[in-house]
């Protein structure tokens, strides 16, 4: 079993895979153009969309002789699922001490 694969955000815990995943939010990208964008090499950016496959962020398609990139719908909802059980827990517990009687606060 794959470490990123429940929810994808070991996977970008990595800057330039994390850059890789913001660049693939604009729209679908081949690796050469991912390349010309970012500071590493193509086998480098291989090396990190592989990862961000494997964590189901990402998946490609052929065109022509080149791989093309995109987001995963499945896998970045799986990501704000994540993200979201975190987010609700903080706005619960700030709403509950919001709404505290300053009273009851020492």
């Amino acid at each position: 079993m794959n470490a990123y694969r429940e929810n994808g955000i070991g996977a970008l815990g990595d800057d330039t895979r994390r850059a890789i995943f913001e660049r693939l939010a604009q729209g679908p990208c081949s690796v050469g153009e991912l390349a010309s964008e970012l500071p590493v090499s193509r086998p480098a950016v291989s090396q990190h969309l592989r990862v961000l496959k494997d964590a189901g962020l990402v998946f490609d398609r052929a065109d022509g002789t080149r791989r093309v990139y995109q987001l995963d719908p499945d896998g970045v909802g799986a990501l704000r699922a994540y993200l979201d059980r975190f987010w609700n827990q903080a706005l619960a517990a700030f709403k509950e001490a919001a709404e505290r009687d300053p009273k009851e606060v020492s």
